[in-house]
């Protein structure tokens, strides 16, 4: 008999290095448990709108000049394309972004379209509100499952006793890879699904390495 599958839903901002990281492990635990992935839209730039005069000016800037672009091209794709290319498009910008060192730039944004057979046309929606309430609302669906005090990335899975179990990261760098990515799994479930359990913390001491 073959073993019942778990969606996950996956909320991401392909501007964040963080998400990535916790994103590349998601697709180990694809290998090594039964889940299947559902990738949605979250935007930091949404998230952070209200109180941009509390953050420091470096992420203040990033933030009004680069968060934009990139989520509404993710949302424009989908609405336009299909929910099968939100994964892939993701994995192809987040590699030029990342791995790649090209940052959330037009021409890393056209590349990574044109990676995975998408119009380059799409990137033209890097400036456009087209699809704003549609982000907004991808965007509000993820948050709704944590609250406010978290960001990007956020994780819904189905729990034990059938109620859902959500929650932001896990943080984690490098992408643990294998056994140790379904240790980390089983683990992070574990204390999920702990009614009453809100958060284990440590400060970080590395940087995200996207080997």
């Amino acid at each position: 008999m073959s073993e019942s599958r778990t969606t996950a839903e996956f909320f991401f901002d392909p501007l964040c290095p963080w998400a990535w990281m916790t994103s590349r492990w998601m697709l180990e635990v694809e290998k090594v448990r039964p889940v299947d992935v559902r990738w949605k839209v979250m935007s930091l730039a949404v998230l952070n709108e209200n109180r941009l005069d509390e953050l420091p000016e470096q992420y203040r800037e990033m933030l009004e000049t680069q968060a934009w672009g990139p989520v509404r091209v993710v949302i424009a794709a989908q609405q336009l394309h299909g929910d099968e290319v939100v994964g892939k498009l993701y994995t192809a910008l987040g590699t030029r972004f990342h791995n790649n060192g090209e940052g959330p730039t037009r021409e890393a944004v056209v590349g990574a379209l044109t990676d995975v057979g998408l119009p380059a046309e799409l990137a033209d929606f890097m400036d456009k509100d087209t699809y704003d309430t549609e982000l907004r609302a991808s965007h509000q669906e993820g948050i709704d499952k944590v609250g406010q005090d978290v960001g990007t990335p956020v994780i819904s899975v189905p729990g034990p006793d059938g109620d859902e179990v959500s929650f932001f990261g896990p943080v984690v760098t490098p992408t643990p890879r294998g056994e140790a990515a379904a240790r980390l799994w089983d683990g992070t479930l574990l204390v999920a699904a702990t009614p009453g359990f809100f958060e284990i913390k440590r400060t970080r001491t590395a940087n995200p390495s996207f080997e």
